[in-house]
């Protein structure tokens, strides 16, 4: 009888076993399969490239930052660097503010860049409309030329420029600075990309109603083409604002200085104090950033396909 039961209890013992097995191996498959599903392996290294990319990108503007939120007694070059402030002050950003007329700088930087997005919006768009949607002989010769002069670097025509805005009395004035960015091939060719994409029976539409050329391009295109125009606009701005060379070579009048020639002034006034200067360069790349902050949601497309029954 004892046998017996042992015998029993053996058998009982292995049963359970050969029934701990599949779920073990289920449980098992279960979680390789969640953890092949998510997160992906592959997907977590490109995230982990990527964010490595970002923070490498991203550093200089936080040691700016923090550069400019240190206070005097702070040693900009201690070893190992120091990221954080151990006494963050805004005084920086006070004596920048009061003994410099930065804020003239930023109104005359505002006015240059404003003006310059609307102009080259315009511009461009009115020459990238025919370009995309009309037929004319030449049409794809004028594209590629255009396209070609993004490969003139500035630098070429430079003096020309120079000697054009001085024989016609623009210089130190708002629309000599904007003179050189009028219009630019990468945003005829953007447009045209973009025109090319609305359905052509809006179009047809438009012209039955009685629209013009003129017409069908405000009323139809533009709409259309919102999420391009203000990508366009975005990259103008940033470029314009932080525009260097041009208005160095232009303006010597200090009143019309922009933000990049008024932060290369505190690097002289304040004999390279980095506290100041990095508190005046991040003044100047504040508004940039607010800028593409709140322009961001606009950068989608647009389903004008979608209103097209076919």
């Amino acid at each position: 009888m004892a046998a017996a039961d042992t015998g029993g209890g053996l058998a009982m013992t292995a049963g359970e076993k050969g029934r701990e097995a599949p779920a073990v191996v289920g449980m098992a498959t279960i979680i390789w399969q969640r953890l092949g599903r998510w997160p992906h392996w592959q997907a977590l290294g490109i995230y982990g490239l990527l964010l490595a990319i970002a923070l490498a990108m991203v550093f200089p503007m936080l040691w700016l930052v923090s550069t400019s939120l240190k206070g005097a007694g702070e040693n900009l070059l201690a070893s190992p660097p120091q990221l954080i402030p151990q006494h963050p002050t805004l005084d920086n950003y006070r004596q920048v503010w009061q003994t410099s007329p930065f804020f003239q700088y930023f109104v005359n930087s505002a006015i240059v860049a404003v003006l310059t997005v609307a102009i080259n919006l315009v511009i461009c768009s009115l020459a990238a409309y025919p370009l995309a949607r009309l037929h004319f002989p030449g049409r794809e010769a004028i594209l590629g030329l255009i396209i070609a002069t993004i490969m003139i670097p500035f630098q070429v025509v430079m003096i020309p420029l120079y000697i054009l805005a001085v024989n016609l009395g623009l210089r130190n004035t708002y629309l000599g600075l904007v003179l050189p960015y009028l219009a630019s091939a990468f945003g005829i060719f953007l447009m045209r990309q973009a025109f090319q994409t609305v359905p052509k029976e809006l179009e047809e539409a438009a012209r039955l109603d009685g629209c013009s050329d003129l017409g069908v391009y405000w009323h139809v295109m533009i709409p259309a083409t919102r999420p391009a125009l203000v990508t366009l606009g975005i990259f103008v701005f940033i470029g314009t604002w932080g525009e260097f060379l041009w208005p160095l070579i232009l303006l010597d009048r200090p009143e019309r200085y922009t933000l990049p020639l008024g932060v290369a002034q505190l690097a002289s006034s304040f004999s390279l104090d980095w506290r100041l200067v990095a508190a005046g360069s991040v003044l100047s790349v504040l508004p940039a950033l607010l800028l593409f902050v709140f322009l961001q949601r606009y950068i989608i497309p647009t389903e004008t396909a979608s209103g097209v029954k076919g």
